[in-house]
């Protein structure tokens, strides 16, 4: 694994800033310039190199800079790559990141190297642009001389052209995750970050306004700078499983395993399939000899299709199918060892090699990758003795991880993008499964950055196109108290309590008198249920859905008001939700069906409504029960998709209903049963998107329903142990909390709880079983409790 030296918000070794008096992080006094390569247009595509040349008397103990690009950069000391970004952001909180480059540089002569990209029109839609540019400062005045201005040298990289995605190889599906790459070795500059390399004819950089930070009086330029809040995504080296098949070529028996290289005779095609045996989001590279003028694609797939149609079927099966997908291109010069890797990553569990040469052979020396990722570490752990819920784990985790990296992402191969809702979800099971909250903090900041006039949050962060769906700023709400449960972090929730009161006032201002919502403009997307013509929910105004998502955000904001905002503002809420929850019940309650209706006509039903009331409170106890029941078996409800399962089985837990959740995976259990890695954004035979964490909620609910660990207060200062068993006999497992970690054991015997308990110090909670609750206090507890009575 590698990652690079970088200094975050967070780090131990060094602090990112300067850090005043009271505690709050001052920027840095930006001195530096943004640069450019002369004559490039500023917004269009293109790839640009910039080298600088320093001497240093003596090798430093410490020489820290500050680098970030637009849209994204590369970083080489020595020929050595040490940093990349910048993590994605907005123009107003453009992010910078902190490097220590005294183990690379030496004494005597040393040089700095950076490649920079502008995708132009062709960026992902998540990344946010305003025109090229690369920034470079020393942190004090012995690294002030590898600053950039004029100093620096430029090129523009003539190798490089776009390749937009072709609509009709992923069957004109909706993709915004940017181009690939098509590069010609003959134009390439070879070895341009080396020191050796020589840069005569490279021209000064030219030269734009001083860097600013994001408090900066008259920023002389468009990026506010903020410092990176994330660590550095890790990188392994991997190499694939096997080749499925070939055409043209006969594949040594060790390759892809190992490095084997192979010969593709002058004026021939040939074609290799490689998996990876399960779904990756990686760099691939690849390396050549020879073979001028030969043409190699590497083509990308979740999955091969049915000919002519996008049904993908089992994902093991390659017989017969075809693989359709993103692709990148790599011209031979004829030289010998050529590595090429695209600038960003691609995600696959297909690989297509494919190659056609001109009138040289062409070496295969090698194709490998290296897999990439926000570097999260796993440390919850969950022993059932049921190798099924083993796999269900490890999927899920791997579906969690291939949709983090800078930003969660709803889909790493299609879109890339940070959607609300999906991101709810990809953020209990990271707290869950590592107890790392920087990746939850940084979604919920980029989303409350996306606010506008209207008070909403845009429905995806960051991002270049505006969309709203209003119903995602509710979940944001939910964000902001998940992680004020989860973790202890209370400074943090109250900066985003004007953000919480900004989304909930646009829905105040959309009620009636009896508190029900009218009309909201925009999507407003609940489910991808196939009933729901985009997966919007009867009634344009008096939606059932709509009315008890608002109710939801109502209780958990004045849960947040009471404990680090305004007791005044919790009061205030907590009457107009009052006045809601009164409302419900008469609009849409069916008394002969015993459901909540869509709407008041009471002609429409969905698993969704009633989920939400039961988790709104609208109905508890028995009657709640007794709805749970209805949903579960009234087979003309419109059903819930994986998405808005993590819901219903909430609603379940709520109900007391948890031991039912083991009997209700089965959609997870078909996707591994068609050979899926990763969980599917639906169940659909012709699914889109292979790989969609808000599939991953058993990662959370396995742990918080059936091994039965919740936080019972703020900042999991308390600790509540309901475990629902189901079927099963016994559970072992733990997951990490903010003081240290909660590990629980249990059997069940005759309807009894055997129990043990360990909480971190200072920690106390209760062990639920049935009717009964007893006290655990922090350390180890050991109990006994009672069947419950039925």
């Amino acid at each position: 694994m590698r990652s690079m030296r970088l200094l975050t918000a967070a780090a131990v070794l060094l602090p990112l800033v300067a850090t005043t008096a009271n505690g709050v992080e001052s920027a840095p006094a930006w001195t530096a310039r943004w640069i450019s390569a002369p004559g490039a247009p500023p917004f269009d595509y293109g790839v640009y190199h910039f080298r600088r040349t320093f001497e240093l008397g003596e090798r430093p103990r410490s020489f820290l800079v500050h680098v970030t690009a637009d849209n994204r950069y590369q970083l080489f000391a020595n020929g050595e790559r040490v940093a990349w970004g910048p993590a994605r952001g907005d123009l107003y909180h453009w992010r910078y990141e902190t490097v220590d480059l005294a183990p690379h540089l030496r004494a005597g002569r040393n040089v700095l190297a950076a490649v920079v990209w502008n995708f132009g029109i062709h960026a992902p839609q998540a990344q946010v642009t305003q025109q090229t540019g690369f920034l470079l400062q020393g942190a004090g005045e012995a690294e002030k001389m590898a600053s950039t201005d004029r100093s620096w040298k430029a090129i523009r990289n003539e190798a490089y052209t776009p390749l937009p995605i072709v609509p009709d190889e992923i069957h004109h599906q909706y993709y915004v995750a940017g181009p690939g790459d098509r590069v010609d070795a003959a134009a390439y500059p070879w070895g341009w970050e080396q020191p050796e390399f020589d840069e005569a004819k490279w021209e000064p950089a030219e030269q734009g306004p001083v860097g600013s930070a994001r408090d900066a009086v008259d920023a002389p330029s468009r990026w506010m700078l903020v410092p990176r809040s994330i660590p550095a995504m890790e990188e392994t080296p991997i190499r694939f499983a096997r080749a499925r098949r070939a055409t043209g070529l006969t594949v040594p028996a060790s390759f892809p395993r190992t490095p084997a290289p192979f010969v593709v005779p002058p004026r021939a095609k040939a074609a290799v399939l490689l998996d990876q045996d399960h779904l990756t989001t990686a760099y691939p590279e690849l390396t050549v000899s020879g073979g001028r003028g030969a043409t190699i694609t590497l083509r990308y797939a979740e999955a091969l299709l049915e000919p002519g149609t996008k049904v993908k079927g089992n994902r093991n099966e390659v017989e017969g199918k075809e693989l359709r997908g993103a692709r990148d291109v790599f011209v031979a010069d004829g030289g010998a060892q050529r590595r090429f890797r695209p600038l960003w990553w691609r995600t696959y569990r297909y690989v297509q090699l494919e190659i056609e040469t001109a009138e040289e052979p062409v070496t295969v020396e090698d194709l490998s990758a290296v897999a990439t990722g926000y570097p999260f570490t796993a440390r919850a752990r969950l022993d059932a003795g049921v190798t099924e819920l083993d796999r269900i784990l490890e999927v899920g985790w791997r579906t969690a991880r291939r949709c983090a990296h800078e930003s969660y992402m709803d889909c790493p191969y299609y879109e890339q993008l940070q959607y609300a809702g999906d991101t709810r979800i990809q953020a209990l099971v990271s707290l869950y499964m590592t107890g790392d909250g920087r990746l939850a903090r940084n979604a919920i900041e980029q989303l409350d950055h996306s606010r506008t006039s209207e008070g909403l949050t845009q429905s995806r962060a960051p991002t270049r196109l505006q969309q709203y769906i209003p119903p995602f700023s509710l979940w944001w709400v939910g964000m902001v108290h998940d992680y004020w449960r989860y973790q202890d972090d209370p400074a943090f929730v109250r900066q985003m309590l004007p953000g919480v009161r900004s989304v909930l006032s646009f829905f105040a201002d959309r009620q009636g008198p009896d508190g029900s919502l009218g009309p909201v403009p925009w999507w407003n997307f609940l489910d991808w249920a196939r009933a729901w013509p985009r997966g919007v929910p009867p009634g344009d105004g008096s939606s059932a859905p709509l009315d008890l998502q608002l109710l939801l955000a109502y209780g958990e904001a004045a849960d947040l008001e009471q404990a680090v905002g305004s007791p005044a503002r919790a009061g205030e809420l907590r009457e107009a939700s009052a006045r809601l929850r009164a409302t419900i019940p008469a609009r849409y309650w069916d008394a002969v069906r015993g459901l909540f209706a869509d709407t008041p006509a009471r002609t429409q039903f969905s698993q969704h409504a009633n989920v939400l009331a039961v988790l709104a409170g609208v109905v508890e106890g028995e009657q709640a029960r007794a709805v749970m029941d209805r949903v579960l078996s009234d087979a003309s409800l419109v059903p819930c998709s994986i998405y808005f399962r993590h819901y219903l089985h909430a609603a379940l837990n709520r109900a007391g209903l948890g031991d039912r959740y083991l009997d209700l995976l089965g959609p997870w259990r078909q996707m591994l049963a068609e050979g899926l890695t990763t969980w599917a954004e639906t169940s659909e035979p012709d699914v889109r998107s292979d790989c969609h964490a808000w599939g991953a909620s058993p990662n959370f609910e396995l742990f918080r329903t059936v091994l039965g660990i919740d936080s019972a207060a703020p900042g999991f200062r308390r600790v509540i142990l309901r475990p629902f068993p189901g079927r099963l006999t016994r559970a072992a497992g733990s997951i990490p909390h903010p003081r240290g970690e909660v590990a629980v054991s249990w059997q069940v015997r005759a309807g009894q709880l055997e129990a043990d308990v360990r909480l971190p110090d200072g920690v106390e909670g209760d062990l639920v079983w049935g009717e009964v609750r007893r006290p655990l206090a922090s350390g180890r507890t050991r109990l006994t409790l009672p069947a419950p009575s039925r």
